[in-house]
């Protein structure tokens, strides 16, 4: 029997193939790693947690055996099953969004994707769910279509099961790659593997991706769509090392993020910079802060401007200050609101009200703000535009830093409550507080300023100092496009409707 054998990737030409159509594999040919581990347990984590994951790390034995002795077809399933059985379809499709995205760009393969965005009409073949994928290739890579396996359902449920004709693996790519494509042959056909061999010999050129894993990925910049947006809790990709060190890990954080919880909020505040730095919280504070107004001068507040970054950051302006500074958010959960240390204040839809208690507060001492908006056009930057710049010109600007070693501190599909726990949970988590210069007289709203170019100035004022871009994008886009909402946390109504709330 004739042995079959494609010419290397790095051999295909990539000039003029405007009006030619690629089919690639995935895992192993577009992207450098030949593992959907990491991918199956970011989906496992971010939708069923911690147990999930475990779950997931102990069927990941019986699923290599399969997949190396057995076939790659029984492998895989035990990963879908273990991974996909009893979640809901919506949140599978929210992870593969909103997370997995980032995830899967830091690992294209550079040969592969200079053939694969050189070709007008680009296809997908995996064995991989195509529900975890499909964003992904579609929305950054550019793909036409995405033939990959898909998950039974039932009643909006994933029960862990595939469709017929099963994963897409062997015979099975060929088959539904004729079922697309019917008698047309593809232009050019991607793969790794032997078993990718059978959808190869229907196109009409083939070339098979050698493995190389100190190749360096494709840079962010290349892809189709640079990506702007990116939730999710874990910082690093979970591979099955990574993951059975999360949830080793996960007990131990948990408390060790109470007691650093419980520290921030029951000492004085003077006192938890040194709480902090002795159970492995690293704050870093440069620039000059200005001084505590004193309420017998009759001068108002100073308004700190932090960039946002989590729902801590006005927790860590005041450690960097060592006196709490009470904080205006457009919205926190009722949890953060407990635990947190410091006095933080609602705006409502009541411009008179919010005037009034902002008015009060400055008179009191000094107030933050974190804004998430990015522009003029984001509702909460108005606010602050139209009503913080004509209440005060004691404006200070803050650039925040943070850093996360295994979870990041926010999402914007989860639960908010759990973001300070999160950002604790970390080993040594660290915060950066940069305090930058007062605004002069001339360039606030006292001399003639209008308050959306005080906010842009401002705005342009930390993004240089982070070495960040400016975007159009505002908080709305964000929730809408990673959680399909606009961000508000809806309180429950009080039996009393006219009773303040949030102050």
């Amino acid at each position: 029997m004739a042995v079959i054998t494609f010419p290397s990737v790095e051999d295909c030409a990539s000039i003029g193939r405007e009006k030619d159509t690629v089919v690639a594999d995935l895992d192993g040919t577009l992207l450098i790693g030949r593992s959907s581990f990491p991918y199956f347990a970011l989906v496992a984590f971010e939708v069923g947690g911690i147990l999930r994951l475990l779950f997931l790390l102990l069927a990941s034995p019986l699923a290599g055996l399969l997949y190396y002795f057995v076939s790659e077809s029984a492998g895989i399933q035990v990963l879908i099953f273990a991974t996909f059985a009893g979640m809901r379809i919506s949140d599978i499709e929210s992870v593969a969004r909103a997370v997995l995205p980032k995830f899967y760009s830091s690992d294209l393969h550079p040969e592969s994707w200079r053939v694969f965005s050189s070709c007008g009409k680009r296809c997908v073949l995996t064995a991989n769910p195509r529900i975890m994928v499909e964003a992904f290739l579609k929305d950054l890579l550019g793909a036409d279509m995405v033939l990959g396996t898909e998950i039974s359902t039932y009643k909006g449920m994933a029960t862990g099961f595939v469709k017929k004709p099963g994963v897409l693996v062997g015979k099975n790519k060929s088959y539904s790659l004729k079922k697309a494509f019917g008698d047309t042959k593809p232009d050019i056909g991607l793969g790794d593997r032997h078993t990718d061999f059978p959808f190869m010999n229907l196109c009409k050129e083939g070339y098979v991706v050698p493995h190389k894993p100190e190749v360096k990925a494709v840079t962010i910049d290349k892809l189709s769509k640079p990506i702007i947006f990116h939730d999710g809790r874990l910082v690093q990709k979970p591979t099955p090392i990574m993951a059975l060190i999360i949830i080793l890990w996960s007990p131990v954080g948990f408390l060790l993020a109470c007691l650093r919880i419980a520290a921030g909020a029951l000492l004085p505040m003077h006192m938890v910079y040194y709480a902090f730095w002795a159970l492995g919280v690293r704050v870093t504070v440069k620039g000059t802060p200005p001084p505590p107004v004193k309420k017998s001068s009759g001068q108002s507040g100073v308004l700190f401007i932090c960039s946002h970054r989590t729902l801590l950051d006005p927790i860590f302006l005041s450690t960097a200050l060592g006196r709490p500074i009470p904080a205006v958010t457009y919205s926190v959960s009722r949890l953060s609101e407990i635990i947190s240390p410091i006095k933080t204040v609602r705006l409502s839809r009541d411009r008179a009200r919010d005037a009034s208690m902002i008015k009060k507060l400055l008179q009191e001492g000094d107030l933050a703000i974190c804004p998430e908006g990015t522009t003029c056009r984001e509702p909460f930057l108005l606010r602050f535009s139209s009503l913080f710049a004509e209440l005060t010109n004691e404006l200070v600007p803050v650039a925040m830093v943070n850093r996360m070693s295994m979870f990041h501190g926010t999402t914007a599909r989860g639960w908010k409550g759990m973001d300070p726990f999160y950002f604790f949970m970390n080993p040594s988590p660290a915060y950066e507080v940069t305090f930058l210069n007062k605004l002069p007289q001339e360039l606030t709203c006292g001399s003639g300023k209008s308050s959306h170019e005080v906010a842009n100035y401002i705005q342009r004022v930390i993004a240089a100092t982070l070495s960040y871009e400016c975007t159009n994008f505002t908080r709305k886009d964000k929730y809408r496009e990673l959680a399909g909402n606009d961000g508000i946390v809806v309180e429950k109504p009080h039996i009393k409707p006219n009773k303040v709330m949030g102050c």
